[in-house]
């Protein structure tokens, strides 16, 4: 039976990667994960396998939960194959819970900043969230969150991410109110990022003020079947809108104008150069209009 799932998921990547397929995709069944591939990619197959054991560790570390399922890796070896199969150009991976399977493009992870073992780690954490929280649906920003906490960052998943765009929403207002980010996030590139960065900002705020355990304990509350509100109420003592109101003043608080402007310095230093140079060239014109005009009265 086991080796009927196992061919069932294998099957099943090889035709979702319709290029794979084309390819003559390899398998490679070690340290209890499965890793699908193009044949270019054995070495990055074997460097999945070997590091799998200490990222199962440390995530079964953290959450208290055992990674008791095999995962399936599918490598991608070209960026817009992978692309093709996001439907997005701006993140190096995804996961698919429904076949404890995450899909990498392998091509991202020599770019800076990412890297193939905080890539693996981050996956795998939204495989063992959902593998252990299936009586309710886990909200896409506690999926995100979490997974980002995690696995240390938002910049291995997140393709462009080196703007401050949360500080620059909270201060115009434009940010998303955390429940409309329960179900999905927005596919534009921008409005993606954001979501990302929030679904972050509001997690760590939670770990910080409350602690670590409380974070772990609105998990477990969910894996038993708790609603979000009610987990949130059980375990913070307050309402999930007096949560994210508390978050939201933490972060206006923290995000000045200031802050901002330290932040986009060199921008606003370019744009005050260019707004100079604009100047200097009118003012440079008008003076030779001016010089001509007065040569103009003396030949008459």
């Amino acid at each position: 039976m086991l080796n009927i799932i196992k061919f069932s998921s294998i099957f099943f990547f090889i035709l979702f990667c319709s290029h794979l397929y084309a390819a003559k995709a390899s398998v490679l069944y070690a340290n209890k994960i499965t890793i699908v591939f193009d044949e270019p990619l054995r070495a990055a197959a074997g460097q999945v396998a070997n590091i799998y054991p200490t990222i199962k560790r440390d995530l079964e570390k953290i959450f208290h939960w055992s990674v008791d399922f095999q995962p399936t890796v599918v490598l991608i070896q070209e960026r817009q194959h992978f692309q093709r199969m996001a439907g997005t150009d701006v993140i190096v991976a995804f996961a698919v819970p429904q076949k404890n399977a995450m899909v990498i493009d392998y091509s991202k992870m020599h770019t800076t900043p990412f890297t193939l073992e905080t890539t693996l780690k981050h996956e795998l954490c939204h495989l063992l969230l959902h593998h252990h929280i299936n009586k309710v649906k886990l909200p896409k920003w506690l999926d995100e969150g979490v997974s980002q906490w995690a696995s240390d960052g938002i910049a291995e998943v997140i393709m462009d991410y080196n703007r401050p765009i949360l500080p620059q929403a909270i201060l115009s207002g434009r940010y998303y109110r955390m429940r409309t980010l329960n179900d999905s996030f927005p596919r534009e590139k921008r409005s993606l990022q954001l979501a990302y960065a929030q679904s972050k900002s509001f997690v760590d705020y939670m770990g910080r003020e409350f602690g670590k355990d409380i974070i772990l304990n609105l998990l477990n509350s969910l894996r038993h079947g708790l609603t979000l509100d009610t987990a949130i109420e059980e375990n913070f003592s307050i309402s999930f809108a007096d949560l994210e109101k508390r978050w939201l003043s933490h972060m206006r608080k923290k995000t000045t104008w200031f802050t901002y402007f330290t932040i986009h310095v060199y921008e606003i230093l370019f744009f005050l150069g260019a707004v100079v140079v604009i100047v200097g060239f009118v003012r440079l014109l008008i003076k030779k209009r001016t010089y001509k005009d007065f040569d103009e009265e003396e030949e008459v």
